[in-house]
């Protein structure tokens, strides 16, 4: 199962913003959205970051009130980790394991075409255990 099975699934919606926008404005549209993150990206839609519920939370506890002023570009994460929709969902979950990140951009030819979480992989990984448990039900009640 590939990256590329998920975006067919849940859709290959990006919510994008720009360096300039403000935390506060950010974290409007992730409660509207009721998502946890965005990708910034500069002029010629190329990413220059991924700005996170937890950034903007990071934020706020060492600037108060002041951090919803902040620009995104102050705030985000600039060592975004892609991958392109061909990779296996067990390779992803490992990778966002092992670089402790909860979001991931996806790539086909080098142009961002979707957005998961750890948890849209999650999802998928148990939706694709339980149908091979009913698989393998269905089979051994077959042959008994």
């Amino acid at each position: 199962m590939t990256i590329d099975q998920i975006l067919n699934d849940k859709g290959r919606e990006v919510i994008s913003v720009g360096a300039d926008d403000t935390l506060g404005d950010v974290a409007k549209v992730l409660d509207k959205r009721r998502i946890g993150a965005v990708v910034a990206l500069d002029s010629g839609d190329s990413i220059i970051g991924v700005l996170s519920e937890r950034d903007i939370v990071r934020q706020v506890a060492r600037n108060g009130q002041a951090a919803l002023d902040m620009k995104v570009g102050d705030a985000m994460t600039r060592d975004v980790v892609t991958v392109p929709s061909t990779m296996a969902i067990d390779v992803a979950m490992q990778l966002m394991t092992d670089r402790r990140i909860r979001h991931l951009p996806i790539l086909r030819n080098d142009r961002l075409i979707g957005f998961v979480s750890i948890g849209d992989l999650v999802k998928w990984k148990i939706a694709e255990t339980e149908a091979e448990a009913e698989a393998m039900k269905s089979y051994l009640s077959a042959q008994y």
